[in-house]
């Protein structure tokens, strides 16, 4: 394991010049997973072009909260009930507490942008329990068609980042890597 700092393209040569020095090489990385940085997936491209990369779920859900989180923004300005219901949104129904679920269903049951915002990231989250990278495909063609035409802009500006990086979101089914032990998850 290699562990440096940095968000740039220069911790992947470093990586690669420290591997070299260990006896390692290159060419034998197979997969790499990161966040979405247009940093790493250069720097990747370049030190490790045998690499297919995979981008991180976790990163893939963050996107997806916070677009999640800037409709509650937008809407709270003219639904004062969603001031502070920040996390309500981004949690699991079942990690809420039960003062925070008494809420949360009060709010659910609204027709609210927020509501439907959250069931399109729920159908995102589900996206990571497909069998393979097939029935992943297929999901996330419809999964992407329904952010698109969700009539939230910050949805569909998430969707379209999800289609420019469908391939290493996809890879996910193939490599089963994360940074899951990086991030602390």
């Amino acid at each position: 394991m290699y562990v440096c700092e940095g968000k740039d393209s220069s911790t992947l040569t470093r990586f690669n010049k420290d591997l070299i020095n260990h006896g390692g090489k290159p060419t034998m990385i197979r997969s790499i997973s990161c966040d979405m940085s247009p940093a790493f997936i250069n720097g990747i491209s370049s030190e490790f072009p045998d690499a297919k990369i995979t981008f991180d779920k976790f990163h893939v859900m963050k996107m997806m909260n916070e677009a999640v989180d800037e409709v509650r923004k937008q809407e709270q300005s003219t639904i004062k009930e969603l001031k502070n219901s920040k996390y309500l949104w981004l949690k699991n129904e079942g990690n809420l507490s039960e003062k925070q679920k008494e809420r949360f269903l009060a709010l659910k049951n609204q027709k609210l942008k927020t509501v439907r915002a959250y069931n399109v990231r729920l159908s995102l989250q589900e996206f990571w329990d497909s069998k393979n990278r097939k029935e992943a495909t297929q999901y996330l063609k419809k999964w992407y068609f329904w952010a698109t035409h969700s009539r939230l802009t910050p949805i569909t500006e998430a969707a379209n980042t999800v289609k420019k990086h469908w391939d290493g979101i996809l890879n996910y089914f193939d490599s089963k890597i994360t940074n899951g032990i990086l991030e602390g998850n």
